[in-house]
């Protein structure tokens, strides 16, 4: 029997832990990104466990002028803006809660910035097949780049998403490894925020990016890790927001 989203992640939130290295390491699901036809973006993090601190939760928020605001659980010196917050206009340190209303239906709220966002997620045959080679794959191949550029190209075309990165530089200069384990198409969503309703998900052109990291064209949900290279005060800014 296939477990549902909501059983994989109260598996992950009950005995969080991480990979083992010496980057600094990320464990946990979330929406890799979901564009909306309006032009809005959004994207949530949960990583109950990180090798910088306490386990957080973070939404990101482009609006159509391509503007990113981050909002996280805990500072953003140790969420994602440590890595993105060159590109982004605002990080914001607030309340933001997750709850699940069935095994594949969740919402997120962000009272802060009155942001509602409800997400259904459904597995398809794109996803298992993906989910299947994933499972077979050894763990030295999550780590090589060259093999994560092949994957990259293939789950872009199989998925439909669009450009897929995997590895790369984030806007702050660290060198990145993404490896979602475990995915999930996003079935419908609907968000709004500061009392405006995003309207139906779809593709945006140009496709959303932060520097190497490509938001997929159609929603994704994913369960797996990610890296980064070290913080060096020598190579990489420490900037969490432009303003």
């Amino acid at each position: 029997m296939r477990l549902s989203p909501r059983h994989l992640v109260e598996q992950i939130e009950a005995a969080p832990t991480l990979p083992p290295g010496l980057d600094e390491r990320f464990n946990g699901y979330g929406v890799m990104g979901l564009p909306f036809i309006s032009g809005h973006v959004l994207a949530l993090r949960r990583f109950p466990a990180t090798s910088m601190g306490p386990g957080y939760t973070s939404v990101w928020h482009r609006n159509p002028q391509g503007e990113w605001v981050f909002y996280a659980t805990t500072a953003p010196q140790l969420s994602c803006s440590r890595y993105f917050g060159r590109d982004a206009l605002a990080s914001i340190q607030t309340e933001v809660r997750i709850t699940w209303l069935t095994p594949a239906r969740f919402r997120v709220l962000v009272p802060a910035a009155s942001l509602e966002w409800e997400v259904a997620v459904r597995s398809t045959a794109a996803t298992r097949v993906m989910n299947g080679m994933a499972r077979s794959l050894p763990g030295a191949a999550w780590r090589s780049p060259a093999f994560l550029a092949v994957m990259a190209r293939m789950a872009g075309s199989f998925l439909g998403v669009g450009r897929v990165g995997l590895y790369g530089t984030a806007p702050n200069g660290q060198r990145f490894i993404a490896t979602p384990r475990v995915l999930f198409r996003v079935r419908d969503s609907r968000a709004v925020v500061a009392g405006i309703d995003l309207g139906p998900p779809g593709p945006v052109a140009p496709q959303a990016h932060l520097r190497d990291f490509w938001i997929p064209q159609r929603g994704m949900f994913a369960i797996g890790q990610a890296y980064f290279e070290p913080f060096d005060p020598t190579r990489h800014s420490a900037r969490t927001a432009r303003s």
